[in-house]
């Protein structure tokens, strides 16, 4: 039974909180250690429920490993301790106490049995992570606030369907749920917020570039996995992700082909990834579970990787748009050749990661006969070689010499990317050792004839479209236009103009208001003032006469009957 004092998200939240006060070689030792002490403490506890803990009316369960549960925390450690050795050099005192706290945070959740102590770590997450973007530098301080502010709407969401669901008498046991009523409608918008699903789906790449070139590493692997987890735990076989999800890829790829910054291309191409993870929860069954959860495994390593090669490459060079750079193959060979390991993996290439596990949800789309979503990932299947696959690569390492000789990449730098690149290979070369950690019974081959030539054939087909309408696809300067148009460019118009506006009515309110009163003043000048009617000096006569008046009017009211 787990131990709370085991519990390894509260290993990495002190780590954290300690690595603020610490500096040099220790931080990233200890930056690197504790996840992997949290790794071992992990794999050495039996599965099941933890202990409980008291908390008003409530007894939450803040520590339940299962199959599910623990294959994402491994990844989660896993990819924590290869990103501390990555940023070994970061330079920034915050970014990785701030990602320790944020993958402790990431580890809570996917372990939390009850939706209260889900929505803690959930919050913790938010705050976390928006730490890590802010540490980013001055060009990140708008996108964390922005980030921080979709972030918190989720959790706004989030609570408000963990209430009602309460509320109505459902215990706060976090087990799988129908959207059969606004509560649940609620928890799933909420998750769906973090996954970087429609509408508010261009957080992502709003705020993920803008993080430092070690940064994006730890912001790709925690928050829209963690979402991910928690739609298997809590909505699978929903249907309405199955049009979710697919929006998600078909959106991810059209951006990632048009977007010039290298980081920007992995950025949209992380949506597109999710989207098949989404699709295949809404499909539900147990090979498309399954599926999903050995693709979040593999897609968090294959694009760590991909993101630590474009970390290097921003690094040394300081450029990040693909146009200011092309043959860095040159000057940065090794990272190069690990860039290639990242994409192989990311296009589905036989002995590589995805090949052995995205397959399995476009198989299970073919089992419960859904022609048209089997079609679509597949044909998202081929595109992706424009993206992650090909595009980034090509642009950064192979296209036109920008004449950039830059310095290899450090040791750490290195290090960090063999962790990951050896995931990448061992899973496409040795599958059955992640398949018996999913959670169910797998009965899936990966290597037949038809899969391997069928993904050959998908691969080969997508190289040779990219290479013959490359010239359209060229990374271009200037202002890539997506949905955070609404908030960021409509609504500061439309606040403007409205701003304006109110101006306006004030200025025309205090005008009106203004010669209002100055009439006024004018009239009670004129009879009161030191030279007014009723402020001038009568004489005698003048007031006896009044008075007479005054006198007979009196007498006429009095006696005149009414």
């Amino acid at each position: 039974m787990p131990d709370l004092l085991m519990h390894p998200a509260l290993w990495l939240v002190v780590a954290g909180l300690v690595l603020v006060f610490v500096r040099g070689l220790p931080r990233t030792v200890i930056g690197a250690g504790v996840p992997v002490l949290a790794l071992l403490a992990l794999w050495n506890t039996p599965l099941g429920a933890g202990p409980t803990v008291p908390f008003l009316d409530f007894e939450l369960s803040p520590y339940r490993l299962d199959t599910l549960s623990r294959l994402f925390a491994t990844v989660f450690l896993i990819t924590t301790t290869a990103g501390a050795i990555f940023s070994a050099r970061q330079g920034s005192r915050i970014e990785l106490p701030a990602a320790l706290v944020y993958a402790g945070s990431a580890v809570g959740a996917v372990l939390a049995a009850d939706l209260i102590s889900l929505f803690v770590w959930w919050e913790f997450m938010a705050v976390a992570s928006t730490v890590v973007i802010w540490a980013g530098g001055e060009s990140a301080r708008a996108a964390s606030f922005r980030y921080l502010m979709v972030h918190f709407f989720g959790g706004v969401l989030l609570m408000a369907g963990i209430t009602g669901h309460v509320a109505a008498g459902n215990g706060i046991a976090f087990e799988a749920m129908q959207a059969d009523g606004i509560a649940h409608w609620l928890i799933l918008a909420g998750f769906l917020v973090n996954a970087g699903a429609p509408p508010l789906w261009s957080w992502i790449a709003d705020a993920y570039p803008k993080a430092s070139w070690s940064g994006m590493v730890f912001l790709s692997a925690f928050t829209t996995k963690t979402a991910v987890y928690v739609l298997m735990r809590g909505f699978p076989g929903t249907e309405i992700l199955i049009p979710i999800g697919m929006a998600m890829v078909f959106y991810g790829i059209f951006y990632a082909a048009v977007a010039g910054d290298m980081r920007r291309i992995l950025a949209y191409a992380i949506v597109n990834q999710v989207g098949f993870m989404v699709v295949g929860v809404g499909i539900g069954s147990e090979l498309a579970l399954n599926g999903v959860a050995a693709h979040a495994f593999a897609h968090i390593a294959y694009k760590a990787l991909l993101l630590m090669t474009a970390g290097a490459v921003l690094y040394r060079t300081g450029r990040s748009h693909c146009a200011d750079l092309g043959g860095l193959w040159h000057a940065m060979r090794f990272t190069t050749v690990l860039a290639l390991i990242g994409a192989m993996a990311a296009m589905a290439l036989p002995l590589f990661s995805a090949f052995v596990t995205k397959s399995m949800m476009v198989s299970a789309a073919a089992e419960a006969h859904l022609l048209w979503v089997w079609l679509g990932l597949s044909v998202a299947s081929a595109c992706m070689v424009f993206n992650a696959g090909v595009r980034y690569p090509f642009y950064v390492f192979f296209s036109k010499d920008a004449g950039l000789r830059p310095e290899p990449a450090p040791l750490s730098m290195k290090l960090g990317m063999i962790v990951m690149a050896a995931i990448c290979v061992g899973m496409g070369v040795m599958p059955d050792v992640l398949y018996a950690q999913l959670p169910y019974a797998v009965d899936y081959v990966p290597y037949t004839g038809s899969h391997v030539v069928h993904q050959l054939q998908a691969v080969l087909l997508g190289m040779v479209a990219f290479f013959a309408v490359r010239r359209y696809l060229a990374p271009e300067r200037g202002r890539l236009w997506d949905l955070d148009w609404v908030y960021r460019e409509f609504g500061t118009a439309l606040t403007r103009i409205a701003g304006n506006g109110i101006r306006a009515l004030q200025r025309g309110f205090g005008t009106a208001v203004g010669n209002a009163i100055g009439l006024i003043g004018g009239r009670l000048r004129q009879h009161y003032g030191p030279t007014g009617v009723l402020a001038r000096t009568w004489a005698s006569g003048h007031m006896v006469l009044w008075v007479a008046i005054l006198l007979l009017m009196y007498l006429l009211l009095f006696y005149v009957p009414g």
